[in-house]
């Protein structure tokens, strides 16, 4: 049924539920609201880091685990791409109140743990997350999904793109296939730097995105389709789902 109750995922959730059956572990989707080369939406990191939690979250509840999906924060770090249209940026600061006041929120309630599900490339939580963590008495755990199974990604794309390309295009036609525009897209090309030093390992700058990426994309988003997309996104929610029922129930001295 398409509108069925699911009770993990706190939008659909209600009250009377969440006092008998209590959550012990919370997710955080958070992606970003930008440019996806012409034929993608800006919501597709929002949508991806939504519904792989949603669906991982619904596998472990039926293994038994108790996971609450909170709502998506919808943007993300997105500096270097405010030329583009209705593209949103969070700065670094408010990314860290906003991290800071839902973890006093869930330790308030007693959910002591945190699965934060990233969907956006740009976004960079790690000290975020260690001044979190020093602050409260909450166990979190980042989640790039977008390099959660390597080995799969490789299988199932030759070239599966960082930006709009072959992976994201393909997990849109699974997800949301009518928001998915392919006849608009264009070829997500890269204009690699000229100095030829910036491009060595361990050097880096941030990519001004519209000069590298003309049409915002990265990676050819010609070969996507539904199939990939769906053996993909099995894979990753199956791994996440995994690690959110050991982290769940482990006991608290068993936690890193």
């Amino acid at each position: 049924m398409a509108n069925a109750f699911r009770p993990w995922v706190l939008h659909e959730a209600n009250y009377r539920q969440l006092l008998d059956d209590r959550p012990s572990l919370a997710l955080l989707p958070w992606g970003a609201t930008e440019a996806h080369n012409y034929h993608l939406p800006h919501g597709t990191d929002v949508v991806e880091a939504s519904e792989i939690a949603i669906a991982a979250a619904g596998k472990a509840w039926e293994a038994g685990a108790r996971p609450i999906v909170l709502p998506a924060i919808p943007f993300g770090s997105n500096a270097q791409q405010q030329d583009q249209a209705a593209t949103i940026h969070f700065s670094t600061t408010t990314a860290s109140a906003i991290l800071q006041d839902i973890a006093q929120s869930l330790v308030a309630q007693n959910i002591r743990r945190l699965i934060l599900v990233n969907g956006h490339g740009g976004n960079d939580f790690k000290p975020l997350i260690r001044d979190v963590m020093g602050k409260f008495d909450l166990f979190v755990v980042l989640v790039d999904f977008f390099r959660l199974v390597p080995n799969e990604m490789a299988e199932i794309f030759q070239q599966p793109g960082d930006h709009a390309g072959d992976l994201e295009t393909s997990l849109l036609l699974q997800l949301r296939p009518d928001w998915v525009k392919l006849d608009q897209a264009g070829p997500g090309e890269t204009r690699p730097f000229s100095q030829p030093a910036l491009k060595q390992t361990g050097v880096w700058t941030p990519r001004p995105w519209s000069k590298i990426h003309p049409d915002t994309g990265c990676g050819d988003p010609s070969t996507a389709t539904a199939e990939k997309g769906a053996r993909y996104f099995n894979a990753v929610v199956d791994a996440l789902a995994t690690l959110i029922i050991q982290v769940d129930k482990a006991e608290d001295d068993a936690l890193p």
